[in-house]
């Protein structure tokens, strides 16, 4: 079976719920996944939109949550998961906001993707303190079993 990643508060391109964003609690969505392959060691789970600051002209990959060193075993995240509720042994990133955990939808203009990214490594990370996106990517590099991809959408209201 291949490595899925779904949610149970939005389908693949579709709306991401108020709730999950600025405009509401700015709560993580529940996240699932299913066929983590055998030799898995980790899991790593970035979440960004490359829209920003507009879909129409857009400038930067804006980065929303980084984890790593989630054990294989898990099976998912629940809804509004904080760090003190992470599986045993995960690790946090920083997001573009300069500070760890979820941070939320808020588009300035239009409506964005936003990426959740799932992937499989061969390893766990060994990585400074509260490390980027980047440090985070740079570290899988070559270690990357099988990854899944789960696209939602959402446009603020006013």
């Amino acid at each position: 079976m291949p490595l899925t990643l779904s949610s149970n508060a939005f389908t693949p391109h579709g709306e991401i719920p108020a709730r999950f964003t600025c405009e509401g609690d700015d709560t993580s969505p529940g996240l699932a996944w299913q066929g983590i392959p055998a030799n898995t060691r980790s899991l790593v789970l970035i979440v960004d939109d490359p829209d920003a600051p507009d879909p129409t002209a857009p400038q930067r990959t804006w980065v929303h949550w980084v984890l790593y060193n989630l054990p294989p075993d898990t099976t998912g995240l629940p809804e509004g998961v904080t760090s003190g509720d992470l599986p045993p042994g995960t690790m946090e990133g920083l997001n573009d906001w300069n500070r760890s955990g979820y941070g939320g939808p808020c588009p300035p203009v239009g409506q964005h993707r936003y990426f959740h990214k799932l992937y499989a490594l061969d390893k766990v990370m060994v990585l400074k303190d509260r490390p980027s996106k980047a440090d985070v990517e740079a570290a899988m590099a070559g270690h990357i079993i099988e990854q899944a991809e789960l696209v939602g959408t959402y446009e603020k209201s006013g």
